[in-house]
Parts: structure tokens; C-alpha cells; sequence
């Protein structure tokens, strides 16, 4: 089952984010949501298996701490 760690409006932002998962060994789906129709708001969804969503959050969470720091 595939669960979703993070939601953007920006392509580019969640290619990024499924280029750094990746490189870190976990799988990734982006998939397109429209939420609502009437103002074509669209989402992307960046998925990863349920089984590896914990280590990608925390692959995340690192990544921006170490932005932030300017590491």
C-alpha cells in the first residue's frame, strides 16, 4: 500500500523530493490531485510504500534541518 508523505502544488518541488528519496533507496509515485474542480487547484502527491514511510519522512525532516542550518 502506498501512503502519501507530503502534498505540493510545485512539479518541480515534488521531482526534487522523489529525486532525493531515491538517492536514499526508497521508492516514490507522484500522482496528480485534483481537489477541487471548480478552481483547478492541483496537488501532488509524493507516495512511498507504507512499509518505508517513517525513514522518508525522517530523510525529509533531515534534509530540511540541514537547509536550515546551511549545511
Amino acid at each position: 500500500m502506498w501512503t502519501v508523505i507530503y502534498l505540493t502544488r510545485s512539479h518541480a518541488f515534488a521531482n526534487k523530493l522523489k529525486s532525493l528519496l531515491t538517492k536514499e533507496g526508497i521508492l516514490v509515485k507522484l500522482k496528480d490531485v485534483e481537489k477541487d474542480v471548480n478552481a483547478r487547484k492541483l496537488l501532488i502527491e509524493v507516495q512511498v510504500p507504507e512499509s518505508e514511510a517513517e525513514e522518508a519522512q525522517a530523510i525529509l525532516l533531515e534534509n530540511y534541518v540541514r537547509n536550515m542550518e546551511g549545511i
